[in-house]
């Protein structure tokens, strides 16, 4: 070991400069991603770094006449042992696609599950022209009937009766 204070020195700066940036990728025929860490730290500014990358992702449709249309944004903040980063994916269309004039994100779902099963059911409805009458409301009515005068107590219990008989 020559000079300790010198390894030392390349030692830290391979920890605070990591490796480079990834370019734009290219995930789908017209989607994108662009990742960016702050290596400033403690001292970064997440804020600036997000806006950095939606610039750039900017400027990477324009150079193809295009817009660029956000799809996602993932940030994470910076912590001990961790740096700030933010992950963009963004669409690369034309002026007047249609789904240029959306201006906003979709809230998205960080996981999604989903679960296929088949499932068979026996349903039946109730069918209404074969329904039995309810035995206390028509017994009821009659009685109302009965009450009204609009028929004798002798023809009251023989309806009475027959209802009766129809429920067993």
């Amino acid at each position: 070991m020559k000079n300790p204070a010198l390894l030392l020195c390349g030692v830290a700066l391979a920890i605070l400069g990591g490796c480079a940036n990834p370019e734009i990728v290219k995930i789908s025929p017209e989607t994108y991603m662009l990742s960016r860490a702050d290596r400033a730290g403690i001292f970064g500014n997440t804020a600036a770094l997000k806006a950095g990358v939606i610039k750039e992702a900017n400027e990477f449709a324009e150079k193809q006449g295009k817009v660029a249309i956000p799809v996602s944004v993932r940030e994470t903040p910076v912590y001990p042992g961790h740096l700030a980063t933010v992950e963009y994916q963004f669409k690369v269309l034309d002026k007047n696609d249609p789904e240029a004039k959306r201006t906003g994100l979709i809230p998205r779902a960080d996981v999604v599950i989903e679960k296929n099963e088949k499932v068979s059911a026996d349903v039946r409805t109730k069918d209404q022209s074969n329904k039995q009458p309810d035995l206390y409301t028509e017994i009821t009515k009659l009685d109302d009937l009965r009450k009204k005068g609009l028929i004798t107590d002798a023809e009251f219990e023989q309806q009475k009766q027959k209802l009766l008989n129809q429920a067993k």
